[in-house]
């Protein structure tokens, strides 16, 4: 496979460029390989944005790394996933994106505290409603996103999962927005993304006790769509990657366009979202090719095109 033209973010004019470089791998599927770093958000060391290769060119992986801090976000880690998701937004070879973390034992810890007790009211404000919109934007990336969840997932680190379209997690991971204990609220959607998924009810019981779930729990209540053995939340969010990068890429935006925007509006008007939505696929070569491969029992080749 050629080399895909990517783009980086520059240090020095904060400007997108484009790059093009070949990366030559063998074809396996081994953790280092798989990995290859051409993405990458130069803003924060704390975030790291990967693309896959080959067949999985698709794939996109942004990964936190700040273990001296269980991955708590702060201001410069902000900055890195706010650089990371318009990246991905903007690279028109990502098909999905999986959040991850390569600290054991966790996810994401939520803000971080010791850097906010160093902020005034007015500091602390511009900080929750950046990371409110930062999440708002991971929300709005055109193309499907999974949160891989091993180990604690808290406050803000929840809230970026539920900003995520499909949540994975391993057993023994701990998910909760403790806020009221901190005498606060969620503050980046928590309080209006929980009860979208598992109801009011359930939603008040979370927030109003900052009660800790498991991922057995966190499945039976819908607010995960897979719990699996602990260690196994990448794998299995790797598979969910694959298949959706095996789809047409336009049906997969247009098909989350429809969802995402069709759930805040009345029936009718999903209807004619949903409409617009198909409109858009139908002059695509992949929806033609879709259709000979079927009639000739192979596998269609996409090219978002």
């Amino acid at each position: 496979m050629s080399a895909l033209r990517v783009l980086t973010r520059s240090v020095c004019n904060n400007s997108l460029v484009k790059t093009s470089k070949p990366y030559l791998i063998t074809h396996h599927y081994q953790h280092q390989t798989r990995r290859n770093l051409i993405l990458k958000s130069f803003a924060s060391e704390f975030v790291k944005l990967h693309q896959l290769t080959a067949s999985d060119s698709g794939i996109v992986e942004v990964t936190l790394e700040k273990p001296e801090a269980r991955n708590a976000i702060g201001k410069d880690m902000l900055r890195g996933l706010s650089h990371a998701f318009e990246l991905i937004s903007q690279n028109s070879y990502a098909n999905v994106a999986m959040i991850r973390s390569s600290v054991p034992g966790v996810f994401c810890a939520g803000a971080d505290l010791k850097e906010r007790r160093g902020m005034n009211q007015s500091e602390v404000k511009v900080f929750v409603n950046s990371l409110r919109s930062t999440l708002s934007f991971l929300e709005a990336v055109p193309v499907p996103t999974i949160a891989v969840i091993e180990g604690v997932a808290l406050g803000g680190g929840l809230e970026m999962a539920l900003a995520c379209d499909i949540r994975i997690c391993g057993e023994k991971a701990l998910m909760g927005l403790p806020e009221t204990g901190l005498a606060i609220i969620p503050g980046a959607g928590g309080t209006q993304r929980i009860p979208r998924l598992v109801g009011k009810a359930i939603a008040k019981d979370i927030i109003f006790t900052g009660r800790k779930v498991d991922g057995k729990e966190a499945l039976s209540m819908g607010l995960v769509n897979y719990c699996v053995p602990s260690g196994e939340a990448y794998s299995k969010a790797l598979a969910i990657a694959r298949d959706i990068n095996q789809k047409g890429p336009v049906a997969i935006r247009m098909a989350k366009r429809a969802i995402n925007e069709g759930l805040e509006t009345d029936l009718t008007s999903a209807l004619i979202l949903e409409e617009d939505c198909y409109d858009q696929v139908l002059n695509t070569k992949d929806r033609l090719d879709g259709l000979a491969a079927f009639a000739e029992k192979r596998k269609p080749v996409y090219t978002g095109e």
